[in-house]
């Protein structure tokens, strides 16, 4: 049988695979198995921050696995607690906890929330408030989170206790603050499904207001937006604003399963012996790898990043199309059903993707800028036809 017969006798049908079979990929290229090269414009949705087999990423891999593939997280180990203190020093968080996706990240964030609402207001202070066209992951609880009814329809009842608020709407969230016993609040600064949408910045200093004023728990998801996706390491920062917990995955690792939650001053110390873990959280592969990426998103690195987004978005517009999103995650909207672009674009080789009905662009953050002018030139061909 072929590769496309194997998988799908064999495996779950839970993805609507695109007709093309990945066999290798060098830098912002990847090749299928007729050999044919493409422009990889997805980076694996957002997680190849440094495309493929990068050599900094690879050896960093392979010198660990040469060590130390894996240890229970009753033992010490070294890439685990320097990449735990390469984050806490860059984002002025206290704690980390590791785990290996973005929804076992924010399952993380919300048990913080909930257990330092509990200890702090009472047990039936448990709400937790997210946005509308939200998206937190695919857990029972991550599902119950994400503020799209159509997640929320098969594999009921989820887990109780979330709020749903419209974005930039702050008096409608203020509302849901007064009527209700709520522990904390989880968004998007772009809410990347979504369907790359911004938040204002005005709204977002104006919940962190809202949740000083109401002692309530600040979670901000950097799953897509985090490590340098929107030419800050985490895109809060964009906004000047302090969060009490931020989760984070995707990029992290650059192309291994890692998520982290990172937690202030504030709730440090919330999550005690035995309330929370993760078998394989803190993998001191996953942690090398992830090493290996952040210790290269200086600042000379991430104002690229921000530049290659203007250059994108700019050409984008000047062409007559709405453009949405920060840094290297961009959300454009199409002419014509965005199926079809996807198409096209595949056939002149280049990969994309789409969110909701808008063609979403997650290249490798260190795509260099002929590659990805030509990206552009062949998006506009395919949008333009």
């Amino acid at each position: 049988m072929s590769i496309k017969q194997t998988d799908e006798r064999y495996i779950a049908h839970t993805y609507k695979r695109f007709d093309v079979t990945i066999v290798s990929g060098e830098g912002s290229y990847c090749y299928d198995d007729n050999g044919k090269r493409y422009i990889d414009m997805t980076s694996g949705i957002g997680v190849n921050a440094f495309g493929y087999a990068d050599p900094v990423w690879a050896k960093a891999v392979a010198d660990q696995a040469k060590l130390l593939q894996h240890t229970s997280n009753l033992y010490y180990t070294a890439p685990c607690a320097e990449l735990a203190e390469i984050l806490c020093t860059r984002t002025g968080m206290s704690k980390v906890f590791f785990s290996n996706s973005g929804a076992e990240a924010n399952e993380c964030a919300i048990k913080v929330a909930r257990k330092y609402a509990a200890r702090a207001k009472g047990d039936e202070y448990y709400h937790i408030i997210t946005l509308n066209k939200s998206f937190h992951g695919r857990t029972l609880t991550t599902l119950a989170a994400t503020g799209q009814e159509s997640f929320h329809t098969q594999f009921t009842p989820l887990t109780e206790g979330f709020l749903y608020a419209d974005a930039n709407d702050i008096e409608g969230f203020e509302r849901l603050v007064r009527e209700n016993q709520v522990a904390g609040v989880l968004i998007e600064t772009v809410q990347g499904e979504g369907g790359v949408n911004v938040l204002d910045a005005d709204y977002i200093r104006a919940v962190e207001r809202v949740c000083r004023e109401n002692d309530l728990i600040l979670m901000i998801d950097e799953v897509q937006t985090g490590n340098g996706r929107t030419g800050k390491l985490y895109s809060y920062m964009h906004f000047g604003i302090r969060p009490d917990v931020v989760s984070t995955a995707k990029g992290l690792a650059a192309g291994l399963p890692m998520g982290a939650t990172l937690m202030s001053e504030k709730v440090a110390d919330v999550l005690g012996y035995g309330d929370h873990g993760s078998t394989f959280g803190g993998n001191p592969i996953c942690a090398a790898a992830a090493i290996s990426g952040l210790d290269r998103m200086d600042d000379a690195f991430l104002a690229q990043v921000a530049e290659k987004g203007r250059y994108v978005r700019e050409r984008l517009e000047a062409a007559g199309f709405a453009v949405s999103g920060m840094g290297l995650m961009i959300g454009v909207e199409t002419k014509k059903p965005v199926s079809e672009v996807l198409s096209s674009c595949m056939e002149k080789g280049v990969l994309c993707l789409s969110a909701k009905d808008k063609l979403r662009l997650l290249p490798p953050l260190n795509i260099p800028t002929q590659v990805l002018s030509r990206a552009v030139d062949l998006i506009l061909e395919a949008l333009s036809e």
